[in-house]
């Protein structure tokens, strides 16, 4: 198999590169390890309601993000703030008006950001997209790649003039081998690199009533005992069913262990903090990405309490020599970590092939 650019990773990142390479008429094949597009985007349908279980927002000041809206006409909506806070402290006492809503001013899409993922799939050559193929070797000189792919248990060997890994650092560290391998001080700039929102948990919770809006609070809530550490409202633009969701402050290794009681003392939080219709919701939904070893490794289990400085680490810059370039989120200098971030990469990536036409095998 031959192709111009080989493009390794179908989230947000991946997929917004094979839009430009498409656009400028260049020839390229993307593979995902998934069984599905969009990599940390997950967006699920729920009784007629299209719920985020991955990242929901993006801000003012991200250009990139509101002009693929625009494109695609995809609705934005802010999210929703009116009404007061919830807070729980330690013992389990509930306040309410103390504090503000976090994400107040933030922007979500209609029908969840997986819309932008549809679309950009939707413009896309499926003949020019894999999934379930995990890259797992590249031999690498000038201009010339050999890529090893494992797709459903069978092995195809893939030759590029480029390669763009649009994955995360620690994915391509610890599941991808490089001949010539790279050095130590290169492989520990991969590992040293953090997920963004590996490490995380999330809990969807729908109602086919908005039960906290019609009690005058916004769905913002904070708490200090768990085991969701920070809640949101996560309904539709319009109409129901609504929903909110909490992060999880339980580690990693206790919420696989422990995962029923977590939904039930769940459940039991979100009673207390916001009442007793709360008790029953029509969905219940954990996704733990800190379980999925295509985004998540070892090292992510722990997750990031602050946002890293992120960017490509200056080590790695000069094997775009040897045909390779790094496009995840996490290599973005200004929007690292985000969405914005994610096109930020992409963007970076179609202009370093542009800029360096690659020598013909």
């Amino acid at each position: 198999m031959q192709t111009d650019v080989l493009i390794v990773g179908g989230g947000l990142s991946g997929l917004a590169l094979a839009d430009h390479l498409a656009r400028q008429g260049r020839d390229f094949l993307l593979v995902e390890a998934q069984d599905r597009l969009g990599g940390r985007i997950l967006t699920k349908e729920m009784s007629g309601g299209a719920f985020d279980l991955g990242p929901a927002w993006f801000w003012p000041g991200q250009p990139r993000m509101a002009a693929l809206a625009e494109r695609f006409q995809i609705p934005v909506f802010e999210q929703f703030s009116a009404g007061d806070l919830v807070y729980q402290e330690q013992s389990g006492a509930v306040q309410r008006g103390r504090g503000y809503a976090s994400m107040e001013g933030s922007y979500r899409l209609a029908g969840g950001i997986g819309s932008v993922v549809h679309a950009l799939a939707k413009v896309s050559d499926p003949a020019k997209i894999m999934t379930n193929a995990r890259l797992t070797s590249v031999a690498h000189s000038a201009g010339k790649i050999t890529a090893q792919v494992d797709q459903d248990s069978s092995a195809q060997t893939i030759k590029a003039n480029r390669i763009v890994m649009a994955i995360p650092p620690r994915v391509i560290a610890d599941t991808v081998s490089f001949d010539p391998a790279l050095d130590a001080a290169q492989m520990q700039a991969l590992q040293n690199v953090p997920t963004w929102m590996a490490g995380q948990a999330k809990i969807l919770a729908v109602y086919d009533q908005p039960y906290w809006r019609n009690a005058g609070l916004s769905g913002d809530a904070m708490s200090q005992r768990g085991p969701m550490v920070e809640i949101h409202d996560a309904s539709p633009r319009q109409g129901g069913p609504y929903a909110l969701f909490g992060f999880v402050g339980v580690p990693a290794d206790a919420r696989a262990q422990h995962r029923d009681e977590v939904m039930r003392l769940a459940v039991a939080q979100l009673t207390a903090m916001f009442g007793p219709e709360m008790a029953d919701p029509m969905h219940l939904v954990l996704q733990d990405w800190a379980t999925i070893p295509n985004i998540a490794r070892p090292r992510d289990r722990q997750p990031v309490r602050s946002h890293p400085r992120y960017g490509l680490p200056a080590n790695l810059r000069a094997l775009s020599a040897q045909g390779m370039i790094f496009a995840s989120t996490e290599t973005a200098p200004e929007f690292g970590g985000f969405l914005e971030g994610a096109l930020e990469a992409a963007e970076h990536a179609a202009s370093t092939l542009a800029l360096n036409e690659p020598m013909r095998a």
